[in-house]
């Protein structure tokens, strides 16, 4: 058992020096050159039932200091009065357009087919798309543009801060950044074309016009509900680079507030993430069971067996809390690391035995296999 206690100890040990070094390969923010005249950049928000944010989300738009937008908002038919809302709220700033949008077309997902009538009604050099639950500081523009002066530069996207609400989102929100920053390689997905080693988040996509274009933009993966892993993908595809930032001290993302939202949210996304792949998902599990789970219940032997044993959950806790510093976390989340990997876990299982079943995913009205 000892041995076992040492073994676990240096691979967690390891992990966390991997983490600390892997965070160094997120770009830092560029310095902007002056431009005579300052490229147009289009902000395009799908919304579909967002009652809750969409008031708040014009707000935090009007508030943006860049001197060249255009802000488009498409309520996709929503249910509520998220298009009543925007109008009322936007009627006297000439820089916002709303429409409703089209009816879904078949073999569409729904935000794909979204965003795509978005980017025809843009006029911008730049597109940025944004989720209805996403907030900027008021400088965003300003610090994203320099990224690209590299002119092979197609697509800046980054994860979020997350303020999370319910005790489901406390558990699985934040590990998307603990996800990323253990497990993709980011010297890779920043500095190759290696597709594989692609992320992105969907609530904040930036591209550069002619890029977007160029790949066809959504139209290119008009059937995904993780599109916005694929679009990076068809990026790299094309010879364009993706800049993985760590956004989080520009973008929040209020992503789910109750429980439910938060199942169904992550349920329809994960398995399908990691390619649908039973292998791969038995992999993660074995891995996070042994190095994120099992440090638990050793610690609870330790009074009995020695404060070796409670070595291992000392180092997970590190793991996530330096992760969770670095991203603008909750401090105290760290302590339910090993929870939130079993919830994670949960989920990833709940989402492949509804793929292994047939069974549709379904996200605000809409039902996806």
């Amino acid at each position: 058992m000892e041995l076992y206690i040492y073994l676990l100890s240096g691979g967690l040990l390891l992990s966390f020096l991997w983490i600390i070094i892997n965070g160094m390969f997120y770009p830092a923010y560029p310095k902007s050159k002056k431009t005579p005249i300052p490229p147009l950049v289009s902000i395009l928000v799908p919304m579909r039932d967002e009652e809750r944010n969409v008031l708040h989300l014009i707000e935090n738009l009007k508030e943006l200091t860049y001197s060249n937008l255009e802000f488009i908002l498409l309520d996709d038919h929503s249910s509520d009065a998220t298009y009543s809302l925007a109008i009322s709220s936007t009627d006297k700033d000439s820089r916002f357009t709303i429409f409703q949008g089209a009816p879904l077309r078949k073999g569409w997902a729904g935000k794909v087919h979204a965003c795509y009538q978005l980017s025809h009604a843009a006029n911008g050099d730049f597109l940025l798309f944004l989720d209805a639950d996403a907030r900027l500081k008021k400088n965003t523009i300003e610090r994203m543009l320099p990224f690209f002066q590299n002119e092979k530069v197609g697509l800046v996207t980054g994860f979020p801060r997350f303020p999370v609400t319910s005790w489901l989102s406390k558990l699985v929100v934040p590990m998307q950044h603990f996800v990323i920053w253990l497990h993709l390689p980011l010297a890779l997905a920043n500095y190759s074309s290696f597709k594989p080693a692609s992320a992105a988040h969907g609530a904040f996509m930036f591209f550069e016009r002619s890029a977007y274009d160029f790949v066809e933009g959504h139209f290119s993966v008009k059937s995904s509900i993780v599109e916005d892993v694929h679009l990076a993908r068809v990026m790299k595809e094309h010879g364009f680079q993706v800049k993985l930032i760590n956004a989080t001290p520009y973008v929040t993302c209020h992503m789910y507030e109750t429980n439910k939202e938060v199942w169904n949210g992550f349920i329809k996304n994960i398995y399908i993430g990691i390619g649908r792949s039973p292998i791969m998902a038995m992999g993660i599990t074995l891995f996070y069971s042994l190095f994120y789970i099992s440090p638990l219940f050793l610690a609870l032997l330790s009074p009995l067996y020695g404060v070796w044993f409670f070595v291992p959950l000392v180092l997970v806790w590190l793991q996530k809390l330096y992760i969770d510093f670095r991203t603008g976390q909750r401090a105290y989340l760290f302590l339910f690391m090993p929870l939130s990997a079993l919830a994670f876990l949960v989920i990833l299982h709940a989402s492949m035995w509804k793929s292994w079943r047939k069974q549709h995913y379904f996200w605000k009205g809409r039902a996806y296999k």
